[in-house]
């Protein structure tokens, strides 16, 4: 799994590339609280992670998820997903995830 992390408009977009399951969850989980710290250093106190570049996701993925949220509302930061494939929404449903987290189509919804 690949990790990239841009700002745009004061907002901290975090791009995981390929599959979060066994053998790439720790690395999602610690991308993911680097990315919250960045966000509560940023202008607007925003992340978006941008699913575009994902391909599945296990639930220790979606654990990792969870821990990032929580860490993100103590640092007062919203967090959002941008972008996911049909299969991501399909587990984001699923999961109700979808229901946790804003999901947006595209970046621009969420900035």
């Amino acid at each position: 799994m690949q990790w990239s992390s841009t700002e745009q408009q004061g907002c901290i977009v975090a791009s995981p590339d390929g599959r979060v399951d066994e053998a790439t969850a720790q690395a999602f989980t610690e991308h993911l609280a680097e990315s919250v710290a960045m966000a509560a250093e940023s202008a607007n106190r925003k992340l978006i992670v941008d699913f575009a570049g994902l391909d599945y996701m296990s639930s220790r993925g979606l654990r990792a998820l969870t821990l990032a949220k929580r860490q993100a509302d103590t640092a007062g930061v919203t967090m959002a997903l941008a972008r996911p494939n049909a299969v991501m929404r399909e587990i984001l449903a699923i999961s109700r995830y979808d229901k946790l987290f804003t999901v947006s189509d595209t970046i621009e919804g969420v900035l």
